[in-house]
């Protein structure tokens, strides 16, 4: 999971940070992404300098260009914290994962002023008109600038910290525990689960036509697979070895129009013959193609004893199409 972390001041985020890191996540600072910027141009590291390099950044590579840098680091089955996440842009392309959640890390104003003195930075506000005015400043209207506020009303979840450090560690670690299971990846239904892999074997293709792929499946198992192209040991297609194809690409003939002959093999047909050479039974399969079959492949789809095809684009064969209708195979379009 990543959790994004925001808030204003003195709200207690670095420590929520630093308890999620004893929790085994790693820390990833929007701020050290400028701070390495600043160390690369040589610029001293002052608040204001972090300021205008972040509404640089965002002008020149736009406005989410810390959440996709920050996101470069993550790695598969970790646990990630982001901090000091201040542009809407940020939290968006990071909302477009379902492992990310944002927190709005608050405290009240006095408690948040009593922590400010205490640390007595030269730099920090010393009174309650002083922080209100400098926090102004991080809530630009610029979409390119910082806009805390914006940034702390998307955030799904209010951590309130206005207690002991002992208090909000076990917040902490209660949000983990209620989150932990509900920001995983969702798993993809067994349609498109198999329609994927369709569309990946589809690459293999070595025809100068749309690249189509298909699979066989069977309780959930995949049987065979296939792609369009030239028979085992024939010249490629995209080698010269189909006429037709050939002629196409010069201009000769027309797409739809077989003047000449077409030696390239269909996706289905593949995915059939493939699973007879190895003598497996495709009596009562379900085939995933990424096209719809044609007159050709339904026919022998029909004859293979497939009693249901999926598929993910119509390809514009009625005869196909009606032949399966009429055969009782179940055709269903995904959406």
């Amino acid at each position: 999971m990543i959790l994004g972390i925001t808030g204003n001041y003195a709200t207690g985020k670095d420590s929520v940070a630093e308890i999620l890191q004893s929790m085994n996540f790693f820390h990833v600072s929007f701020s050290d992404l400028l701070r390495q910027e600043l160390y690369h141009r040589k610029i001293p590291v002052t608040r204001d300098q972090l300021i205008l390099i972040g509404n640089e950044l965002r002008e020149r590579h736009g406005a989410d260009i810390l959440a996709r840098k920050a996101l470069e680091q993550v790695q598969d089955g970790e646990n990630y914290v982001f901090t000091s996440i201040r542009n809407p842009a940020e939290v968006k392309r990071l909302q477009q994962r379902t492992d990310f959640l944002l927190i709005n890390v608050t405290a009240p104003d006095a408690v948040r002023l009593q922590r400010i003195v205490h640390r007595n930075r030269e730099n920090d506000p010393k009174t309650l008109e002083e922080l209100r005015s400098k926090e102004k400043l991080e809530n630009s209207s610029n979409p390119n600038a910082q806009q805390l506020q914006t940034v702390a009303g998307m955030a799904t979840v209010e951590l309130r910290n206005d207690a002991t450090k002992e208090k909000l560690q076990e917040k902490v670690q209660k949000l983990v525990a209620d989150w932990m299971f509900k920001l995983q990846d969702q798993r993809p239904d067994w349609d498109h689960y198999f329609m994927n892999i369709a569309d990946q074997i589809k690459m293999r293709s070595n025809c100068m036509s749309a690249k189509k792929g298909a699979i066989v499946v069977k309780d959930r198992m995949i049987l065979s697979t296939g792609y369009n192209g030239t028979p085992k040991g024939v010249t490629h297609c995209t080698a010269g070895g189909c006429p037709r194809c050939t002629s196409r690409h010069l201009g000769k003939i027309k797409s739809g129009v077989y003047s000449e002959p077409c030696i390239c093999c269909h996706s289905e047909e593949n995915a059939i013959v493939q699973a007879a050479y190895n003598g497996t039974s495709t009596n009562g399969a379900v085939l995933y193609t990424t096209f719809t079959p044609c007159t050709m492949c339904a026919k022998m789809i029909i004859n293979a004893g497939i009693t249901e095809v999926v598929a993910k684009t119509k390809y514009p064969d009625d005869v196909g199409t009606k032949l399966l209708k009429e055969a009782g195979v179940r055709l269903r379009v995904l959406n």
